[in-house]
Formats: C-alpha cells, structure tokens, sequence
C-alpha cells in the first residue's frame, strides 16, 4: 500500500479553496439590502383662533404659535402628547423649527413594526401651506430628506416616500381655496399612496383633492368633529396590522365613542371608509 504524501503547497490551496467557498456563501447571505421602513407623515395643523374660521376655543391652546400648549400638539389628546405617552411608538428625534412653517418635528419608530412616524407641527396661520403639502404627498409631489439617530446609527429618510399621509386640524378649505391648485398623481408613483383626514366634513371638502392626487381614502369624516390624537392612534394601528377600511373606521367609531362619549351610533356615521364607505 503506498502512502500518499500531502506537500504543504497542497495543504494550503485545499485550505484556501474551503476558505473561498465559504466566504462565496457568507457574501450571499450577508448582503442582503434592509427592508425598508414603512413611513408615515402626519401634517399637523396647528389650532389657532386668530388665523382660522374656528369657534374660538380657550385662549392657551388656541394659540398656533404656540405648539406646547396647543390642542391638536402638546395637550393631553394632541398628537404630541398622546404618541409620546403610547406604549407601542418610541419618540427618537425631536427637532424645533425644521423650517420656518413647522414649529416641530418629531420622529416616532414602533417597538414592534418597521415603521417610522414623523409628525410636523405647522404654525397655525400657515394652515393653508399644511393643506398643500398634504395633497403634494399624497399625490407623490413632495420631497424632503430627513435624517435621525437612534442606538448610534444615523438613518435618512425620504418624506415624499410617505405610505400614509395624514392630516390633522381645522378644515381649512372651508375657508380657502386650492381650486387649480391640487397637484395631480405623479407618473411614476409605484403605488396609490394611503391617507386619512382628521378635520370637519373632510370628505366633502378634500374629495377633489383627494381624487386627483390618486391616493386611497382609508378614513374620513362627513361631519363636525374634534381631530384629536386618539382616532389618529387608532387607524394607525389598524393601518399596521392590515385591517380593511371599514375594520378601521370601526376603531375610528370607538375611539371616538370613548373619549367624546357621543354614542356609538353617532360616532360611527361621523366616519366614512374609503369611496363608498367599504
């Protein structure tokens, strides 16, 4: 029986060829791109009794220059307060004046969702500049990077990425007009973009708005109502876990119901669930 002599020169090519394949397989697995976060954009417009055809509500959070105090932001039920206090959302940034229309911005990531919130609060008498960024992302028109850290890591965002936009505060439009002025779908917007409208009799006054820019109403509202954080809070979540349109306005109903205890009944024809209410 003869003995085969392995040479060292040997040795070491086998040892570099197990080395190559397994470095081939670690490349192929390592490299794979992160799943993009699903972004939500929440334009706020602030509740101010100088500037908006609002019944006058109590002076100190009735000021749209001032965001800490204000209804719709910094009060118990302001989309501030009620997501910071919000078991399921992490507030990580909080940035003032982002620009000279937003008194603060904030960024919210979802303890178990990939998902990343951000939150502007536009001053009040610039209700009208709210409404038209509102349509200019729906519509797949707007653009504005945003960056952020959490836990050492710096991520930037694009905002005109925006899977749902949302809206909160006075019904401006009651007021003003964007006749002519509601941009239309971008061509090449890969998906119709998702919004919900927290604001009096929205589904009258953003229909046109709305249609143009091609965007899914998922909820709301064909009545007189408060658009505070709760409802909001609620089709969010559903909007995470899949829920239909109306699975949503019925978390809408019951929020409401809860906070304002004004009958279910009530509360559920005050939402409406996409086109034609399904």
């Amino acid at each position: 029986m003869v003995k085969r002599i392995i040479k060292p020169a040997d040795k070491m090519r086998r040892f570099l060829s197990i080395l190559l394949i397994f470095s081939l397989l670690f490349a192929s697995t390592s490299f794979i791109p992160p799943v993009q976060p699903r972004i939500i954009h929440v334009l706020v417009a602030l509740c101010d009794n100088d500037s908006q055809g609002i019944v006058p509500v109590p002076r100190a959070i009735g000021n749209g220059n001032d965001p800490d105090q204000n209804l719709y932001w910094g009060c118990g039920y302001g989309v501030r307060t009620f997501f910071k206090k919000s078991a399921e959302w992490k507030c990580i940034s909080s940035v003032k004046d982002p620009k000279t229309h937003v008194m603060e911005r904030l960024i919210f990531k979802h303890n178990s969702q990939n998902c990343i919130l951000v939150a502007d609060a536009y001053r009040g008498a610039r209700i009208k500049q709210c409404t038209q960024d509102f349509f200019k992302n729906a519509s797949g028109n707007f653009s504005e990077q945003v960056s952020f850290s959490h836990n050492k890591v710096t991520t930037a965002i694009e905002l005109g990425d925006a899977n749902l936009v949302a809206y909160v505060g006075h019904d401006g439009l009651m007021d003003f007009s964007l006749d002519g002025q509601y941009p239309s779908r971008k061509k090449d917007l890969s998906i119709n973009k998702d919004v919900m409208i927290y604001a009096c009799i929205s589904k009258t006054y953003f229909y046109d708005g709305v249609l143009k820019s091609g965007a899914n109403p998922v909820v709301w509202t064909t009545g007189l109502m408060c658009p505070e954080a709760y409802t909001l809070k609620a089709s969010i979540d559903g909007w995470l876990l899949g829920e239909t349109n109306l699975q949503i306005k019925e978390r809408n109903a019951q929020a409401y119901n809860t906070y304002q205890k004004c009958g279910i009944n009530g509360a559920r024809g005050l939402f409406y669930a996409g086109w034609k209410n399904k």
